[in-house]
């Protein structure tokens, strides 16, 4: 006898994330998103510490930071120095 077949069939589907982001901003060209940075940096941090060889791919990329940021980043890359 062969199996008979049920109406119930599995079905895969590829998940490609949320399909919207509502805490991103995407400009109008579709090329740029603007995020709050809390929202990213544990992830890059992650992958820093986890050595992700796909951060090499975006090494040249120019990213955009307020004024704030920029200061504080300085400052703490000049007293983090052995010496100083």
């Amino acid at each position: 006898m062969l199996p008979s077949k049920t109406s119930s069939t599995s079905k895969l589907r590829l998940y490609r994330g949320p399909e919207e982001v509502s805490s991103a901003e995407m400009s109008q060209d579709n090329r740029d998103v603007t995020v709050r940075a809390g929202s990213v940096l544990p992830l890059l941090a992650d992958a820093l510490l986890s050595e992700r060889t796909w951060l090499t791919d975006f090494e040249d990329d120019e990213i955009t930071l307020s004024a704030d940021l920029y200061e504080v980043l300085m400052a703490y890359q000049h007293f983090r120095r052995p010496g100083a």
